[in-house]
């Protein structure tokens, strides 16, 4: 068994004689472990992360709160975080300690909640989001940068969401595109026009009316969601995770869903009855296409490759119906 930080012992709270700490699982950015202990007489069991230098404390600090702001919402889709910092014994190395979701115990215990992706999902997507602090009203973005794969997202407030999602989304990764690949004249005179035409005219006030921000997983294709047992307590829930969440429009949330699939036909009518799609509906597909853009860029950016295809391929048509 590996010592566990001191670091992390504070800010769970935890015994080190108690606590043990072993390899659990993988991911491709940090070193990922299962941290098991004793708190007030009790067996207690989290997730933690690691990850070496300023990329790795972005993306804790982002995903604690983007953690904690969907288990605001909805306090059984998650696992709780319960802290993030650096580590005490490791120089430039940070950690994320959240509760641990236990993935492998369907079917060895009850229905907890008994409540479906699509209904947690809805409930998220109709929570309004809180009022930031400094200002009188709910606004677009989050508290902190957030990452979605090695892609640090700006997410300043703003009042207007065409607004944000024009230069803290597309303009923003388009940025980063060209820093990976080089500069090329067509993707970049396609990307402004998409900024400056295609999103004010189809998500602008003027068209959809109303948007309210709501939380945002952010991230939500397939492979970050499941069932699970959360923190060790109750039944198996409906569970998402790794987030990088942003308070914006719900249907935000539906590009990647759409993008990489993964999501039944009795998931989408049940998640379409509870948020009805906004109006016009007509071009609710385009509106999620334009939304599933920045994914199709965020990969190019973080990949190259096949996926500058795929964002022009989804430009040219937008930018022919609406630029």
């Amino acid at each position: 068994m590996m010592p566990v930080d001191p670091a992390i012992l504070d800010a769970l709270g935890l015994d080190a004689d108690s606590a043990k700490q072993a390899s659990h699982g993988g991911s491709g950015f940090s070193s990922t472990y299962r941290l098991t202990g004793f708190k007030d007489g009790k067996p207690v069991s989290y997730f933690v992360k690691t990850g070496l230098g300023k990329d790795a404390e972005i993306m804790f600090r982002g995903e604690h709160a983007s953690l904690n702001a969907i288990h605001t919402a909805v306090t059984v889709f998650c696992p709780a975080s319960h802290g993030h910092g650096q580590l005490a014994n490791s120089s430039g190395k940070f950690f994320l300690a959240t509760d641990f979701l236990d993935l492998g115990a369907r079917g060895q215990q009850h229905a907890g909640s008994g409540q479906s992706l699509a209904q947690k999902l809805a409930k998220m997507h109709k929570t309004p989001a809180p009022i930031p602090e400094g200002y009188d009203r709910p606004m677009f973005g989050f508290p902190v940068p957030t990452s979605c794969g090695s892609t640090e997202q700006d997410n300043s407030w703003r009042e207007n969401w065409a607004d944000f999602y024009a230069n803290n989304r597309i303009r923003a990764i388009g940025k980063a595109c060209i820093k990976s690949n080089g500069s090329n004249a067509d993707f970049e005179k396609a990307l402004e026009t998409v900024a400056a035409k295609v999103v004010p005219r189809l998500i602008g006030n003027d068209t959809v009316k109303d948007i309210m921000p709501v939380v945002i997983h952010g991230d939500l294709w397939s492979g970050n969601k499941g069932r699970g047992v959360i923190a060790g307590q109750g039944g198996v829930e409906e569970v998402v995770y790794d987030p990088s969440a942003v308070y914006g429009h719900s249907e935000y949330e539906l590009g990647i869903m759409h993008m990489f699939g993964g999501f039944s036909s009795i998931f989408w009518n049940e998640y379409n009855q509870l948020v009805p799609k906004a109006e016009p509906k007509e071009e609710w597909e385009d509106r999620v296409a334009l939304y599933e853009l920045y994914h199709h860029l965020n990969h190019y950016a973080m990949f190259g490759g096949g996926y500058r295809s795929g964002a022009m391929s989804i430009m040219t048509r937008l930018i022919s119906k609406y630029g």
